[in-house]
């Protein structure tokens, strides 16, 4: 009897390979079919609750029913981040190669956690830390690891910044009132006090005030407390505004502050020229988080922090353990254990490195300046429609906008009511999908287009779409 048939977990070897075909086939059939599809799907909790709920049954099934039952009942109810119509939030639109790296590393059962443990992928780490490290502008010194996301990189910075500072009293952490809320956590997950989370007001094009910021801080020390660290956005999450980066990188050098830049979702606008001239001063910054899983083209989850001194992550993070006294291997063998919160980590950096591998820089770099362009086309869409107003100047590859016809008079609680109204047919009946955002109480509607898969008649058609949902409420309005 062969090994992996000798317990109840077992499978044949053509039963792996079957079952494996099957769900290839199922993924290869989903992305070839995506333009033809609705961009979100959803269902009711008490529906998904009849169809899978109930307590975990004694016997098996055939592996290929259950199969069955998770692509018609499960994975469907989802937005499809990598639909080419998927303009919400942050989409995500992975490369093959990248799906495929996280399904090797699984297959492998490969953790990540020490030089020991896996010395192949720790390289690649190494290796994408360092393309990593070039595209931000660092010089020799600094590093990094790869995280679940900028939720995580962004504990992390933090944690690395109140170690520098030797964890003073009454730390006090900036940010703008456009930053994303993982930073507000982060702060208080470092053992900041809420009521010592600066949200700075920000300028009309939605970037941190640097005169409110100055006064804020000089405040704050003449009430005794700590100004620890600045949190800056290369590219906020609501409007793609980048802070001025130079500026503060200076003001928390004379101010003895930890600058972070939040580079999530713009963070690799830096591979093309466009994108490194529009984010100047980012390299002065002590620490950067970015998500590969947005605009690098990666599945899920592959996040980084990337510091300018290596050292201050592992003055943080390296804690000794008897358990893995044996995984010690030397100098220049580093352990990315010792960098970060986790432990077990998954194999990120395969995913990033193989998908590189496989189509080049070359490739990447027209992709993400393919969103950079069809932002600004969808910006000179936005203003010359007559039915459209521009909230604010394009700043990377999000569009934010309303229906507000030039000369209706509409008040702001009107114009509300037609834009949800808009926003709502969308969510429910169209072959796109958009979400919204608040601009300093507000109501917009936002496009994030960063699908390397989206075509301008994709963008059209969705503004086009919203032209005549628009006609429509306000005809009812």
């Amino acid at each position: 009897m062969a090994k992996n048939q000798s317990n109840g977990l077992g499978m044949t070897p053509e039963a792996m390979r079957q079952l494996a075909a099957k769900v290839t086939d199922v993924l290869v059939d989903r992305i070839d079919g995506l333009d033809g599809a609705n961009a979100w799907d959803g269902e009711f909790r008490e529906v998904l609750e009849t169809q899978l709920g109930g307590p975990p049954p004694e016997d098996g099934r055939p592996a290929d029913d259950v199969v069955d039952q998770v692509v018609r009942e499960v994975l469907p109810n989802a937005a499809r981040l990598d639909h080419p119509r998927f303009f919400g939030f942050v989409p995500s639109s992975p490369t093959w190669p990248g799906i495929l790296a996280d399904y090797l590393a699984s297959g492998f059962n490969i953790n990540s956690c020490t030089w020991l443990v896996s010395s192949g992928t720790s390289q690649l780490e190494l290796v994408v830390v360092d393309w990593l490290r070039d595209w931000i502008g660092y010089r020799d010194g600094a590093g990094g690891l790869l995280t679940s996301g900028g939720s995580a990189a962004s504990v992390e910075a933090l944690v690395s910044a109140r170690e520098a500072a030797n964890h003073p009293d009454q730390p006090v952490v900036y940010m703008s009132d456009q930053s994303h809320s993982a930073l507000k956590r982060a702060a208080y997950i470092a053992g900041v006090r809420r009521e010592h989370i600066r949200l700075v007001q920000s300028d009309r094009f939605f970037r941190i005030d640097m005169e409110a910021l100055r006064s804020q801080v000089s405040e704050d020390r003449a009430k005794g407390l700590y100004p620890l660290a600045v949190c800056a956005n290369a590219g906020s999450s609501s409007t793609g505004s980048i802070d001025p980066l130079k500026e503060i990188g200076e003001f928390c050098a004379e101010e003895g502050m930890w600058f972070h830049v939040d580079a999530a979702y713009g963070g690799f606008a830096l591979v093309t020229p466009e994108g490194k001239e529009r984010m100047d001063g980012i390299a002065s910054a002590d620490s950067v988080g970015l998500d590969a899983h947005k605009w690098f083209f990666q599945p899920y989850e592959v996040g980084a922090l990337m510091v300018k001194n290596a050292a201050h992550l592992e003055n943080a993070f390296a804690i000794g353990h008897d358990v893995l006294q044996d995984t010690v291997w030397g100098s220049n063998h580093p352990n990315f254990a010792d960098r970060g919160l986790q432990l077990s980590r998954a194999a990120r950096a395969l995913k990033v490195w193989m998908s590189v591998q496989t189509f080049g820089m070359t490739s990447f770099r027209e992709a993400v300046q393919n969103g950079l362009d069809l932002a600004r086309q969808a910006e000179e869409y936005v203003k010359s429609n007559p039915l459209l107003e521009l909230m604010t100047p394009v700043a990377l590859g999000i569009v934010c906008f309303r229906v507000n016809p030039g000369e209706g008079g509409y008040d702001e609680s009107t114009l509300e009511k037609i834009n949800s109204e808009v926003l709502t047919r969308v969510f429910w009946d169209e072959l796109a999908f958009f979400s919204s955002t608040s601009l300093k109480g507000v109501f917009s509607l936002r496009l994030c287009i960063i699908n390397h898969t989206s075509t301008w008649d994709d963008v059209r058609r969705t503004l086009d779409r919203v032209v005549e949902l628009g006609q429509e409420a306000l005809t009812e309005s």
